[in-house]
């Protein structure tokens, strides 16, 4: 950090210029800063650009340079063109290199750069991929270290995902629910994603159990109750009395039982160790959730999709972020005071934007992609109901 703080500052000053850099150096260096948070403009590529406005034609030759540009360009903002420009360009002559390259190992690195882009990427993920790549006196000691912390990573990864089967296998959520997704160990990338510091490792573990709690109950709401027997699930869960399901499926009163025993013991391990209970919390965060899923059934039973604005309201707790968010909060233990507690709770900005984020993005896709017959709508066919003609 104090190393790109003092290259953010250099970079400002306004006697800096450029002119001795090369596109690869520019590229990384605006790359860097930004994924920090640090305000670089877009002005930084100009000396790069023709006469024309486009970006110059022997830049063509410079792949190094094209690859860091290609990577640049994933973090523009809207209405920066300059770095659309350089998207379209890099990435136009990046495949044309493709085609024509004999060396194996430098198309993969490009096909990489292409396919997965560093900041749209797990760095953990993409660490395997580069560490031949090291260049400079120091190669062999930073190659080693790599692939002793890569290693040591993986290591760490493998035992972690060892508990979230072993956790998943005894809940029997798996044999009941047969057409629902039984993917505990995607579901921990969510997880191994958002908790990357090592030390969080019963973190991860113990965040992967909401979150497959809420893949597995918007399962069942989407694909296996009826409305009914939704209807009681809601408000078993409101009453948090699992007397309450003593009607319901055997899928459900299973179901059920798991989500009071994984909160029950999250609530205990937090107090153990911050010494706040959030069981109060959680168990609002579920009747909060369900009450989400609760809503969408009934538009869909009824055949009447709701305005967009209203779906998106909804969609934005049924997207799972909050109740996510609200278990990682107490998981991490940072803070923890009844304001902070009340805030989280609340549903802020932070929560509500990652939220809504997400369910866009996945009402982008389908729910064809899971292999699943039922339907939860999208704020796409909401829109265009409103608006008819819209494409």
């Amino acid at each position: 950090e104090a190393v790109l703080h003092s290259q953010y500052m250099k970079s400002s000053s306004h006697s800096f210029t450029y002119q001795h850099e090369d596109l690869y150096e520019v590229s990384t260096r605006f790359r860097l800063l930004r994924q920090q948070g640090h305000n670089v403009p877009t002005d930084v590529f100009d000396k790069f650009k023709d006469k024309d406005g486009g970006f110059k034609t022997e830049l063509s030759e410079d792949i190094r340079g094209l690859m860091g540009l290609y990577e640049a360009s994933q973090l523009s903002i809207e209405g920066e063109d300059i770095l659309d420009q350089a998207a379209d360009f890099s990435a136009q002559q990046l495949n044309g290199w493709l085609t024509r390259l004999d060396n194996h190992h430098q198309a993969k690195v490009i096909s990489n750069t292409l396919g997965h882009p560093q900041h749209k990427s797990l760095a953990k993920f993409m660490a395997k991929n580069f560490l031949s790549d090291y260049n400079g006196p120091n190669a062999n000691v930073l190659q080693e270290l790599a692939k002793m912390d890569f290693n040591m990573s993986r290591s760490m990864y493998q035992k972690e995902m060892l508990q979230v089967s072993k956790w998943w296998k005894s809940t029997g959520l798996g044999n009941e629910l047969k057409y629902a997704r039984n993917q505990p160990l995607k579901w921990y990338l969510w997880s191994m994603a958002t908790l990357t510091d090592p030390s969080l490792s019963e973190q991860r573990v113990e965040l992967t159990k909401p979150i497959s709690l809420v893949y597995i109950i918007d399962d069942i709401f989407d694909v296996y109750g009826t409305l009914e027997q939704l209807i009681l699930f809601t408000e078993a869960v409101n009453r948090w009395e699992l007397a309450a399901v003593n009607e319901l499926p055997g899928y459900m009163k299973i179901c059920f039982k798991v989500l009071q025993d994984s909160t029950n013991e999250i609530s205990y391990g937090v107090h153990k160790k911050y010494g706040w209970n959030p069981i109060d919390s959680l168990r609002r965060t579920w009747a909060i959730l369900c009450n989400a899923f609760l809503e969408e059934a009934k538009w869909f039973a009824s055949g009447q999709l709701p305005k967009a604005e209203e779906y998106l309201k909804n969609g934005i707790v049924s997207s799972g972020v909050p109740a996510v968010l609200v278990h990682m909060f107490f998981l991490l233990g940072h803070g923890m005071n009844k304001e902070s507690v009340d805030f989280t709770i609340d549903n802020p900005d932070i929560i509500t934007s990652t939220a809504t984020i997400l369910r866009l993005w996945d009402d982008l896709g389908s729910a064809k992609d899971e292999n699943q017959d039922g339907h939860d709508g999208s704020y796409i066919d909401c829109y265009r109901k409103e608006h008819e003609g819209s494409t």
